[in-house]
């Protein structure tokens, strides 16, 4: 019906009105309420949900998160792949009726304009097939252009969440951010203008591998075929409540297709076929033939929620929500690292003691921006040993790396090398690095250096 190789044959949804169009449209509400509110909120002085690319930092709900907490990250992305395979194995392909970008910009914003601008699908259609009048060219100019419009806002929300909300819609970002959103415009205005529907039939691969998440349990949207057929126009039909053919459920359809052939890989699942049939049947006193089920439903078997499927899936989930938070409990909000001054290994100084010199980075992740905080260094493991380094205070977000003495007396007992700890105090608790001590012992006079 659609495809690359061929005219492409349009598709003209008729707008429809029901129970699960309300409830998409709150769900569409509530989505666009964290697309464009949730960047502008600061929380401690920094964005509530942030993604800083040239910084390597993430900002989400008062937490900072760097490269550091690379393994954070893989548990909230298998965390994430397994919400959707275990919401897709109970309720079909929700996301794609309820939360996939492309449906909720296309049901928020294209269609309503569409059907403000050149009304509702008859009207499309008649004035379409007509070719190219006056009437035509400008109300396809007005809608083009807020369709350009539309995008390029998306798109700004859409990057705020890495450029930041008031840099990107002040002028003050950078030139790839803006470089940036200038491509999700165009690439949104094209997928308004003509993509559409083919990118859920030809690029989305979750209708390919949904196959491989869903069984005979699994809900979906169906058509009652045992009281369905035979279809048929007449009273008899009517007052049988058999399908009367009145091809609502397919006019309404954004993928133009016919539900009633069964399941098709096409179908998002956005129930607009369930409300048209209700406001159909329920005029004939008799209840949907289309309508979420089943397989094992429309085979008159029981559905079981708790399979096992479902339950190795929440099982995967409360693993993974249980180690993330744990790990986000633990999460340090400073990091730290050691390495020993490039160039030496160790020195001996004038009173015989071996001095060892060392690089400290820190880099103080506080989520309260106002703060200066103090660190705190001191050694573990050298008896003796004498720690020079210097005051350490360091406002939100900001680096800085200092050099690290530690010196040990000479003693006739001391191998060449000594493990030991190093004890990095600051807000939220203390981290440990381990580092090795060098001396000269078993090779040299004391007074020798490498």
């Amino acid at each position: 019906m659609l495809g690359f190789t061929h005219t492409r044959e349009w598709v003209y949804p008729q707008s429809i009105r029901g129970r699960f169009q309300t409830l998409r449209r709150w769900t569409f509400a509530a989505l666009h309420l964290v697309l464009f509110v949730a960047p502008w909120i600061t929380w401690g002085g920094h964005p509530l949900i942030r993604v800083d690319v040239p910084t390597r930092r993430t900002y989400l709900f008062g937490q900072i998160f760097t490269a550091s907490d690379t393994l954070i990250l893989v548990v909230v992305l298998f965390f994430l792949a397994f919400a959707l395979f275990f919401f897709t194995a109970l309720f079909g392909r929700i996301w794609c009726g309820y939360a996939c970008p492309q449906t909720v910009f296309l049901e928020t914003w294209i269609r309503p304009l569409e059907l403000w601008i050149e009304g509702d699908r008859t009207q499309r259609k008649r004035r379409d097939a007509m070719g190219w009048t006056f009437d035509r060219a400008w109300r396809k100019a007005v809608k083009w252009t807020l369709f350009l419009l539309v995008a390029f806002v998306l798109s700004m929300a859409m990057m705020s969440i890495f450029a930041g909300a008031r840099e990107l819609w002040t002028g003050r970002a950078g030139p790839v951010d803006y470089t940036l959103v200038a491509l999700l415009t165009g690439l949104w205005f094209w997928d308004f203008t003509w993509f559409r529907e083919q990118f859920c039939n030809y690029l989305c691969p979750y209708a390919r591998f949904q196959s491989a998440l869903t069984d005979d349990e699994s809900l979906l949207i169906s058509y009652d075929e045992a009281r369905g057929e035979p279809r048929g126009k007449g009273p008899a039909a009517a007052a049988e409540g058999r399908c009367i053919d009145c091809l609502k459920c397919v006019v309404v359809c954004p993928q133009g297709i016919d539900i009633r052939n069964g399941f098709q890989l096409e179908c998002i699942q956005c129930a607009r076929c369930v409300d048209a049939c209700e406001s159909v049947m329920s005029r004939l006193g008799h209840e949907t033939l289309v309508r979420y089920s089943s397989v094992a439903e429309d085979a008159g078997r029981s559905v079981r929620r708790l399979r096992p499927r479902t339950l190795a899936y929440a099982a995967i989930l409360v693993i993974l929500a249980v180690s993330g938070l744990g790990m986000v409990v633990r999460h340090m909000p400073f990091e730290a690292s050691v390495n020993r001054a490039p160039g030496t290994l160790f020195t001996v100084d004038a009173d015989g003691a071996f001095r060892n010199t060392y690089v400290l980075s820190l880099i103080n992740n506080d989520t309260d921006a106002t703060a200066v905080d103090r660190f705190e260094v001191e050694v573990e493991g050298l008896e003796g040993a004498e720690v020079i380094v210097p005051e350490i205070e360091l406002g939100a977000t900001e680096a800085r790396t200092v050099p690290l003495v530690v010196r040990l007396p000479a003693r006739s007992d001391l191998p060449r090398t000594l493990p030991f700890r190093v004890r990095v105090t600051g807000p939220g608790g203390t981290l440990t690095l381990e580092t090795t001590f060098k001396t000269g012992a078993a090779i040299h006079a004391p007074d020798s250096t490498r």
